[in-house]
């Protein structure tokens, strides 16, 4: 499902369409948005996300057009918002299924024209932004509800990059989990080798409804935790599953400093020996 992914990232990176980015919370969606800004014409410039969803309602219009001089009580001064700033670069709206119907209203009218209006001000502004926009909630029921509007998720979702969540990935969790180890083992001085055979069995078991996020945040845990080399179920706060034989060869590789030609060739061995056995 990855591969999927990384395809679509290099297909869309190197054109200037709106890209949708949908999935759950914790897929890395904001990861995703910087691959496509990195590997595009737009790399030398900025970069700017905005959570819609962490703004209070009143002040995000300000925060994403700017303001003029005047324009409320306290604007002593000009101030441009994040869309001028990104000018040449690409803009994120995280959660855009936040945004109020007034604003969806502006940006629409941004994306149909590439012009804004500060608060406050009467004149339009040329802004050349790439727009990308992420939301974890379905839109395609938010307007059914009412709550989005149509013609805006079309001009939005001209091409639509779905992430899986990390429980669809298969062996991408191990990755990202030894990933996550080597981090947090180096930066905090820690000699853990490797996961038991019961976390591993535990970690592959388990649902991860915060996906990405939550498997990265265990992780920090259970390397400031744990002073065995092994890194046990219970240190990352997740219930010991029943180990099979292959999850018990899994922790012996990890024993030994070996490749990952060796290792793949003692997991086939062992494979091999199950089905014989069978």
């Amino acid at each position: 499902e990855m591969q999927k992914v990384f395809d679509s990232i290099k297909r869309v990176a190197c054109t200037d369409v709106t890209v949708l980015l949908t999935g759950e919370s914790g897929t890395g969606k904001e990861l995703v948005a910087r691959a496509i800004h990195e590997r595009g014409p737009r790399s030398k410039s900025l970069f700017i996300p905005i959570n819609c969803g962490a703004i209070p309602e009143n002040l995000l219009e300000s925060e994403l057009f700017g303001y003029e001089k005047g324009a409320f009580t306290g604007a002593y001064n000009m101030k441009k918002g994040k869309v001028e700033f990104a000018d040449g670069g690409t803009f994120l709206l995280d959660e855009v299924s936040e945004l109020s119907p007034s604003l969806q209203i502006k940006l629409l009218r941004f994306l149909q024209e590439k012009k804004i209006q500060r608060v406050g001000g009467h004149t339009d502004i040329e802004v050349d932004v790439r727009i990308i926009a992420a939301t974890n909630i379905d839109l395609q029921e938010a307007i059914k509800e009412g709550k989005f509007r149509e013609d805006l998720f079309y001009r939005l979702s001209v091409i639509t990059i779905n992430l899986p969540p990390l429980r669809e990935r298969g062996q991408d969790i191990m990755l990202l989990a030894n990933i996550f180890l080597e981090r947090y083992k180096a930066a905090g001085r820690k000699k853990a080798r490797g996961f038991s055979s019961g976390a591993v069995n535990a970690i592959k078991s388990y649902s991860w409804p915060g996906n990405v996020r939550e498997l990265e945040n265990k992780l920090q845990r259970a390397v400031i935790m744990s002073d065995s080399k092994f890194i046990e179920a219970q240190a990352l706060g997740l219930a010991e599953a029943p180990v099979t034989q292959i999850d018990k060869k899994y922790e012996d590789i990890t024993l030994k400093e070996i490749t990952l030609k060796e290792a793949r060739e003692k997991l086939e061995i062992e494979l091999v020996k199950m089905n014989i056995n069978k």
